[in-house]
């Protein structure tokens, strides 16, 4: 083969790869569930910084992404699987609440964070629920267990179920709406049954990357920990391995790309009241691309995480910006190698079948 055939066989390879990353999905109407989200998040947030009370950030934040579950789904699933998401997640601050009250050290929160990846995952795949993974679940439990000076149980809950409340009954008006303006709007997700030996899998590959990712945080130090966790279990929510690896490779460039992104938001020195309103806008933004691209969603979804950071506890925006990428890289390249190393017996026999690719 001459040189400039070569060159060309590799230009192509190049185009292919990096067109995941710049390609869009079919749109799907994806500003209603959008915008419904970002409300979501809007009120409980808004609500807080009036009556200053953001110390209750976390609960109200992280129970807001009840919402994000079953966005095109009808309203009798999206209801029933709102409402089991809702139930997680406020288990899930429940056990980080607990964690922080009781003083537990990065050794058990990393423990329970990698328990919620595992257990979480699997009874997200048996409910049927989507987005579909722990990314949520871990989330919730290692941020609520690493705030400092938690605050009661009942405002900190009550909070949460509030918020969670408000998600469940603007998913069911956003259902009625789509219903009625147009009835083809919304399906329910192709069923994605697994047996019992695949779940099992399914599951340690979640506990796997989670534990390893809070671990990897933990001697890195730079005080981020569940960044390392969520970032590892993100790659692991796809279907299939060819979805895993790609997934792992949007979150490093769309997070890298999303700190660029994040840099002259936090150096703006935003007050308060305009800190939440950016996190709102940005909710909606990454809501709308998440379905289309993912790495384009991170471009929101970055800064959005950095300026909850800074709302619940305030610091220069350096080493937080250095801990967002560090510890997401750390983590995506840790659930790859889970992704790649911790298969079945079957899993490995399919792949070793598969024809190579051309």
């Amino acid at each position: 083969m001459s040189k400039r055939g070569r060159g060309a066989g590799v230009g192509a390879r190049l185009a292919d790869s990096a067109r995941p990353f710049v390609t869009l999905g079919p749109a799907r109407r994806d500003h209603l569930p959008a915008g419904r989200i970002a409300l979501g998040v809007a009120v409980p947030l808004g609500l807080l910084l009036v009556t200053g009370h953001l110390n209750l950030l976390v609960y109200a934040a992280f129970a807001a992404f009840t919402g994000i579950y079953a966005r095109h789904e009808p309203l009798g699933t999206r209801l029933r699987h709102q409402l089991v998401s809702a139930a997680l997640l406020l288990a899930c601050l429940s056990a980080g609440w607990a964690l922080a009250h009781s003083g537990t050290g990065p050794w058990g929160v990393t423990l329970a964070g990698a328990v919620a990846a595992g257990v979480g995952a699997v009874l997200a795949a048996a409910l049927g629920l989507r987005p579909a993974g722990s990314l949520f679940f871990v989330f919730a439990v290692t941020t609520a267990a690493g705030t400092p000076g938690p605050p009661s149980f009942a405002p900190a809950l009550g909070v949460a179920a509030g918020s969670a409340a408000l998600s469940v009954g603007l998913g069911v008006l956003g259902a009625l709406f789509s219903e009625r303006a147009r009835p083809d709007e919304l399906a329910a997700p192709p069923p994605h049954r697994l047996s019992e030996e695949d779940l099992a899998w399914h599951g340690l590959r979640h506990m796997v990357a989670a534990g390893l990712g809070g671990v990897a945080g933990m001697l890195v130090g730079l005080g981020h920990t569940p960044w390392a966790m969520v970032a590892a279990v993100a790659p692991i929510s796809a279907q299939d391995q060819k979805g895993r690896v790609q997934r792992a490779q949007e979150r490093i460039v769309g997070t890298l790309l999303g700190v660029l992104v994040a840099a002259p938001l936090l150096a703006l020195g935003l007050p308060v009241w305009a800190r939440v309103g950016v996190v709102v806008l940005l909710q909606f933004l990454a809501e709308l691309y998440t379905a289309r691209n993912y790495s384009l969603a991170l471009l929101f979804v970055t800064p959005l995480a950095l300026l909850l950071a800074t709302l619940g506890h305030p610091g220069p925006a350096g080493p937080l910006l250095l801990a967002r990428a560090v510890e997401t890289v750390l983590g995506a390249l840790i659930g790859l190698g889970v992704v790649l190393l911790v298969r079945s017996a079957a899993e490995r026999r399919d792949a070793s079948t598969r024809p190579a690719p051309r």
